[in-house]
């Protein structure tokens, strides 16, 4: 394999990991391989690979560079923790080893898979490789992929979510495909299950037949070192590609791995940072116009909260998160692409999007059936109150969450807080009660402790009377009971607590306590 050079490699991977911070040697130098530094041993001879010093802060750095020069490392890569790398940059020197450091936010493990893949797609053969492949972004490497395999081509990660797709002109697609793109996703099929289990088995490409109206198609797993990363899979619309379409294809299976490590890398760091952003604007209103700019928006612009849930009911932890994760990329798609920039982010199992106050209730609607769809579970998506400006955003976040908390009872899967704010300021009142201890007095508690005590249904009987507006024979049938039975009831109770039912103020603050206070046993 031809060497790799440190400046192939930072070329490769970008300035968002990995920088250079002094080349004694220059950026020619050959670089093979990196080792993860583990302080109980001792450096074995690795000429060219460099060290990457995982837990060592940059006080400590200049410890290591000695040992490492003698082992022939080409370079220390280190974290800079808000550190400066001034005194360690010039003992770098000294010793002739390259200084590097990494973004923060990059785990070790995560780095060293990236490097890897680097080295690897800077040093593959270029032979069977798409032209153009090692440049720009997932969609040009689909593009390119396509061109050189011959047919419509879709990359993946590890849970079937579809990062990017061939826009090539000509070449046939099917529904699934359709549906894939559509959903951001790839549709639940049976026969698929057995197809990735196989692809997750091998390195090498395979053909996997077409189903019912489908086409066949050509997929590789994509792979650093023993992590599968995801896969590449091509429409064959007409006949067998042939063998070369086969290596064309593992050759992009080795190159994408780079551009998926990098997408994931960028990906997670956009996520965290628009995360973290978001997070602190709806906890802290007057963080807005530090926030606002970076999150590109105006801070006098009208603002509204979207709030979105999966319902994993009955999954494992790690298979909630990942239906999570699955769900953000879905509304954060969406927002975009109508709106621009605007915040999203994932905050306790919730997806939240700050939108502007012209959203409307048919975009959310739609954003959460399309996700249903892809992902085959039943989500809810609540739409707060449209605040005047950025730093109110917390009291619309504030008012979706309770949406939620309402939508969680009813089939309904979608609603405005305006829709139900009725039921929303008695759930505030309800919450409100302690401060109000008149209304923990008198007949209300008196029905629920008797109901309590006794076995009876005084307060489900009044509740069903009062919401059919007083009509018996409505009332009745909702209580499946008949009419007479509910008057002679009705009688019972307002002699027993001493009731006088035509009075309107009697009925209303009845209603209330019955209304807010839950019964005794579910408290």
């Amino acid at each position: 394999m031809p060497a790799s050079t440190l400046e192939h490699l930072v070329e490769a991977l970008g300035a968002e990991p990995i920088s250079v911070v002094t080349a004694p040697r220059g950026t020619e130098i050959p670089v093979a391989g990196t080792l993860l530094y583990e302080p109980r041993a001792p450096l074995p001879r690795m000429d060219g690979a460099l060290l990457l010093a995982v837990g060592v802060p940059p006080s400590e750095g200049r410890a290591l560079l000695p040992e490492a020069a003698r082992a022939g490392f080409a370079g220390l890569v280190i974290k800079r923790y808000g550190a400066a790398l001034g005194e360690l940059a010039q003992a770098a020197g000294d010793a002739g080893l390259a200084l590097l450091c990494a973004d923060d936010e990059v785990a070790w493990q995560q780095l060293d898979a990236l490097i890897g893949s680097a080295l690897t797609a800077v040093a593959a053969p270029r032979g069977g490789a798409p032209a153009g492949s090692h440049a720009g972004d997932l969609f040009s490497l689909a593009n390119a992929i396509a061109g050189a395999v011959g047919g419509a081509t879709a990359i993946e990660d590890p849970y079937q979510r579809i990062l990017a797709y061939s826009t090539l002109r000509g070449q046939p697609i099917d529904e699934e495909r359709r549906q894939g793109i559509l959903g951001l996703h790839v549709p639940y099929l049976e026969e698929n299950v057995p197809q990735y289990r196989e692809l997750a088995r091998t390195h090498k490409a395979l053909r996997f037949p077409s189903g019912v109206g489908g086409l066949s198609r050509l997929a590789v797993g994509v792979r650093a070192g023993g992590e599968l990363l995801g896969s590449i899979w091509v429409v064959e619309a007409e006949g067998d590609l042939g063998e070369d379409a086969f290596r064309a294809l593992e050759d992009a299976g080795r190159i994408a791995a780079l551009h998926l490590l990098r997408a994931r890398t960028s990906h997670d760091l956009a996520r965290r940072q628009r995360g973290d952003l978001l997070h602190r604007l709806l906890e802290d209103p007057e963080s807005a116009p530090i926030v606002a700019p970076q999150l590109g928006l105006s801070l006098d612009a009208p603002a509204v909260v979207a709030a979105f849930h999966v319902n994993a009911a009955g999954h494992d932890e790690s298979w909630i998160a990942r239906a999570s994760l699955q769900l953000i990329d879905l509304v954060s798609l969406h927002c975009e692409a109508h709106f621009g920039r605007h915040g999203c982010a994932l905050l306790d199992g919730v997806v939240y999007a700050l939108l502007p106050g012209e959203a409307k209730r048919d975009f959310v609607a739609d954003v959460t059936a399309r996700a249903e769809r892809a992902l085959q579970l039943p989500v809810k998506a609540a739409l707060g109150s449209v605040v005047p400006r950025l730093d109110r955003a917390s009291a619309s976040r504030r008012d979706a969450d309770t949406v939620l908390r309402v939508l969680a009872a009813e089939e309904c899967p979608v609603a405005t807080i305006d829709e139900i704010r009725p039921t929303v300021t008695l759930l505030d009142l309800g919450h409100a009660l302690p401060a109000l201890p008149r209304l923990a007095e008198g007949a209300g508690p008196a029905v629920r402790a008797h109901d309590t005590a006794h076995k009876t249904t005084y307060a489900e009987t009044f509740l069903a009377y009062f919401n059919a507006d007083g009509d018996i024979r409505a009332a009745a049938e909702a209580l499946t009971v008949h009419p007479n039975t509910l008057r002679y009831r009705l009688t019972r109770a307002a002699e027993l607590f001493t009731l006088d039912l035509t009075d309107p103020d009697t009925r209303l603050v009845l209603w209330l306590q019955l209304r807010l206070a839950p019964p005794p046993a579910s408290r």
